[in-house]
């Protein structure tokens, strides 16, 4: 009997994603991928559109929210998990938009999904603050930190979040009791990249998390830093 071949699934919330990384971003990955999963939290440009576009011939499971539901991220997540969990996803690779996997990682997603040691996959996070060059200070050290972005689903496990509206996780926190790997692959985040984007996510978490309830004051403040130390990527 021929053995089934393990699935990996892409699963991605997006919004008003059209002039951003969304197309580049399902490009590099779509590879590698046996399937994907997206929320579109109430997009009003081409984003449906393009993952539409980009994605043609994979099976895509495609859920339209016409109210956003991102000022409360913990609900938006768990919409993301249990449409995901919907498809019987196997592996569950987690990312946003505006996320890439390094080079690297496509050669070696087939050796991670067959594996049976490991449940969860670890990677570092590096936020780049340019097309070629990634913060690192005080403030912003989030790739000197393992995070899960990948995981085996597992039926019947007790999947509990951390209920915050913000900064909730993109996982259910149940899942720090998988087995994991440090994965040497590297996530690079193109979120803080343009002088733009980084302008409106300081006004978004002024808005939604003024007293730094959920985050970190100096870490909101420096958001916005004329000259922040930078060092270039190296693949």
């Amino acid at each position: 009997m021929q053995m089934k071949k393990p699935k990996l699934t892409l699963s991605m919330v997006v919004k008003n994603e059209g002039d951003r990384y969304l197309k580049s971003a399902l490009e590099a990955h779509k590879d590698f991928i046996d399937a994907a999963v997206i929320i579109d939290d109430g997009s009003i440009d081409n984003t449906v559109d393009i993952c539409k576009e980009v994605l043609h011939g994979i099976p895509l499971h495609l859920v339209k929210n016409t109210t956003s539901q991102f000022s409360n991220e913990v609900t938006l997540r768990k919409q993301q998990w249990e449409e995901t969990i919907l498809t019987d996803p196997g592996w569950i690779l987690n990312l946003d938009a505006d996320e890439f996997m390094d080079a690297s990682f496509a050669s070696k997603a087939q050796e991670i999904v067959e594996q049976h040691t490991y449940e969860a996959i670890y990677f570092r996070l590096y936020d780049m603050w340019s097309p070629t060059h990634y913060r690192e200070d005080q403030y912003w050290s989030a790739h000197q930190i393992y995070r899960p972005f990948m995981v085996r689903y597992r039926p019947n496990f007790p999947y509990i979040w951390k209920e915050t509206p913000q900064h909730c996780g993109r996982f259910p926190l149940s899942i720090n009791h998988f087995s994991y790997m440090c994965h040497p692959a590297r996530v690079k985040h193109f979120g803080w990249a343009r002088k733009e984007d980084r302008q409106n996510k300081y006004n978004r978490y002024q808005f939604l998390d003024p007293d730094a309830k959920y985050g970190w004051r100096e870490q909101y403040e420096s958001i916005l830093d004329e000259h922040p130390n930078l060092i270039e990527w190296v693949e």
